[in-house]
């Protein structure tokens, strides 16, 4: 297992810095810069501007002493917001973006998971068809479509839900909850009903129903176990989606989280914030895909015995 975890470990190092390289550089041949918009600025005082933040110097020479920074743990300076580091911007937005994650996938896991086990147990049948033509539905239905139909629905037509912010009260997480969290649910819908028909029709569960077990017993103790194994795989990269993601959600709704931010710094062409967010996403990406295949590993006894027998 140990060996598993570090050869992941050294295979992510090569993707992080392509992605990091790929991103200076993509932002740097963008049109426009940080500093292109202000109105009414002397030139000189756009050129001591860049200077400032390094802006009068090659490209190649910024990507050095970008990375020399990176080395650090430091994503510089942010241009639009004067006095803040990008370290100070991310660590403000998100814990917001990771609240709203977790309950996103909360909802994701009971609805999926209830919605596919539901249906793997009774396939081929009205039971099985309509929670799965709803997980296509949520499947096709993207999250800029899905939240302003139910800000429409639920908080203008029915007024029962607020339509914006976050932490006023405990309404108001609701809708951005369940935009972000229904796309998910779909796939783990999806995910679950293939797991626990093919778990069905194992020769175990054949052997617990000779045995005259409960079906409530079979389903939660036996069936359950190996059925959930794809839901499992996907719940690490779900998770890092749910948080890099979020960002049409919390435009929509109005949400202070990273996504935000992340949006802002694009329009701003506030490379610093656009690279530290990219780079901070990145990550968060590649460490929750090495913990669900982990995890994945260690719920699979058969996984288990192929790497220590690797090793």
């Amino acid at each position: 297992m140990f060996r598993f975890i570090l050869s992941r470990l050294l295979q992510s190092i090569p993707v992080l810095l392509i992605v990091i390289a790929t991103t200076f550089f993509l932002v740097r041949a963008a049109p426009g810069g940080p500093f292109s918009a202000e109105k009414s600025v002397p030139p000189e005082v756009v050129k001591a501007l860049e200077a400032q933040y390094n802006l009068d110097q090659p490209v190649w020479q910024q990507y050095i002493s970008y990375m020399s920074d990176l080395i650090h743990g430091d994503f510089g300076p942010s241009f639009r917001y004067p006095g803040r580091t990008v370290n100070e911007l991310i660590a403000a937005g998100l814990p917001v973006t990771a609240e709203l994650a977790f309950y996103a996938m909360l909802i994701a896991v009971i609805i999926g998971i209830s919605a596919g086990a539901y249906a793997g147990l009774r396939p081929n049948t009205i039971h099985d068809y309509l929670p799965m033509s709803a997980a296509m539905i949520g499947i096709c239905m993207p999250s800029f479509l899905m939240g302003p139909l139910l800000v429409l629905v639920f908080g203008i037509e029915l007024e029962w839900l607020p339509i914006s912010g976050w932490g006023n009260t405990p309404g108001d997480k609701i809708l951005p909850t369940l935009t972000l969290g229904l796309g998910y649910a779909a796939f783990i819908a999806r995910l679950s009903r293939g797991g626990m028909l093919e778990v069905m029709t194992q020769d175990y569960i054949r052997t617990a129903k000779a045995k005259g077990l409960p079906p409530t017993t079979i389903v939660l103790k036996h069936a359950l176990r190996g059925g959930l194994t794809p839901v499992i795989a996907f719940l690490g990269p779900a998770f890092a989606g749910l948080l890099s993601g979020s960002f049409v959600v919390e435009t929509i709704y109005q949400i202070p989280g990273l996504g935000r931010f992340y949006v802002q710094a694009a329009f701003n062409r506030d490379y610093t914030m656009i690279l530290g967010t990219t780079v901070f996403f990145a990550a968060l990406i590649i460490f929750f895909n090495l913990l669900s295949d982990v995890i994945a590993v260690w719920c699979n006894p058969k996984l288990r015995h192929q790497y220590r027998s690797d090793n």
